[in-house]
């Protein structure tokens, strides 16, 4: 895979803490950055793909009822407390 180079602007604060803790974990900057990103795009799509399958279970009436919901949740938290 290729790689290319982009730049960024961070606080200071910012820097200082990653520089840091790539010191600690004896890492690079580039390495710490790469990985957050990775982590942060990995987080995003799945939420995002989730939240669409969400919409489209909503689009072809496949809900559940306020009611029902809360009233499972009750039974759990009764159950729970019951122990």
């Amino acid at each position: 895979m290729t790689s290319e180079a982009f730049t960024i602007r961070t606080q200071s604060e910012t820097l200082e803490k990653l520089d840091r803790l790539a010191a600690q974990l004896d890492r690079s900057r580039n390495y710490l950055v790469n990985k957050a990103l990775d982590d942060y795009l990995a987080a995003q799509s799945w939420q995002i793909e989730k939240t669409l399958d969400g919409i489209a279970a909503a689009d072809r009436g496949e809900l559940y009822d306020h009611d029902s919901v809360f009233g499972e949740l009750r039974g759990k938290i009764s159950a729970t407390e019951d122990r």
